[in-house]
């Protein structure tokens, strides 16, 4: 099972906000999700990131792969060294 950390849309339409969930690569986007490690609200000024460092480092170190978003959200929380 291939496991990605990625997001998941909430939210109204044109008012988006986004889950940061761990999920199988085969589910929909907005499917089951294995867990939920945090929240990101771009629509908000400046904008709302909340990430549970601990949970999205050890979802990492057992292989999930983040979405080129999910990733340069990471490295904004310091999560991944840049």
């Amino acid at each position: 099972m291939a496991v990605k950390m990625r997001l998941k849309r909430l939210g109204a339409k044109k008012a988006p906000f986004y889950r940061i969930v761990i999920a199988d690569s085969r589910t929909h986007r907005n499917g089951k999700s294995i867990a939920e490690i945090g929240y990101y609200d771009p629509t908000k000024e400046p904008a709302v990131l909340n990430i549970n460092n601990e949970e999205a480092a050890k979802w990492l170190a057992n292989g999930a792969q983040p979405s080129d978003t999910v990733k340069s959200l990471l490295k904004k929380a310091g999560v991944i060294a840049e």
